[in-house]
């Protein structure tokens, strides 16, 4: 799907660390290092004349449950016309660094949530965009086996929902035979600069660029 973009469209990036990347939570409207601040310099380029707006919701360490606590204050309430979601890295991270798990049927209830929310109080286009980990050790590679049902959840969601489904998992998984994990992700779960343009690369090869 290729995404076509109107005059004055704001498009909201939320979720977790990965989008926040090191935004600057006093002012607003900064974007932080990453995919997100990527994204908005590529498509403000190439559609300048388009005026799109962008805005970074992203929170460090957030879940599922933690989006839905502040959807109302940093999704419903911005009138978005475009939501672009990463989240679920932590609450499969959780289970492993603190027994704190997130079955996979809260897991659905939850996201399916933040759709419906979006889908019934604003006019938004949903794009999803897959969590991943990589390969950079045998701790980090133990908890695909809880992350790859939520992968499959939010890949079925997004049909359900008509969302635009970005894989940034399956691009990871292209990208390491280009190069070693580490490059990509040193710790396996937050990219690299080149892995953030590797995102961006990504979602606009999706979305629209």
């Amino acid at each position: 799907m290729s995404a076509s973009f109107k005059e004055d469209e704001l498009i909201l990036f939320i979720g977790d660390s990965i989008t926040d990347c090191r935004r600057d939570k006093a002012i607003p409207d900064t974007l932080g290092m990453g995919y997100a601040g990527m994204v908005a310099g590529r498509l403000g380029l190439d559609h300048a004349e388009l005026n799109l707006r962008f805005l970074n919701r992203g929170v460090n360490g957030d879940r599922t449950c933690d989006l839905l606590a502040r959807w109302d204050a940093d999704c419903i309430s911005l009138k978005p016309d475009w939501v672009s979601i990463l989240v679920g890295v932590n609450n499969t991270w959780r289970r492993y660094d603190h027994n704190d798990p997130t079955p996979d049927d809260q897991f659905e209830s939850e996201y399916r949530e933040l759709l419906q929310r979006v889908k019934s109080e604003t006019s938004a286009k949903l794009v999803l965009c897959s969590p991943f980990l990589l390969h950079t050790g045998p701790s980090v590679k133990r908890m695909r086996e809880d992350l790859e049902p939520k992968i499959g959840i939010m890949k079925r969601l997004a049909g359900e929902f008509g969302a635009v489904w970005v894989d940034f998992d399956a691009a990871f998984v292209a990208a390491q035979l280009r190069h070693i994990p580490s490059y990509w992700a040193e710790d396996g779960v937050h990219p690299s600069i080149s892995g953030h343009a590797l995102m961006a690369d990504t979602w606009l090869g999706v979305v629209g660029g």
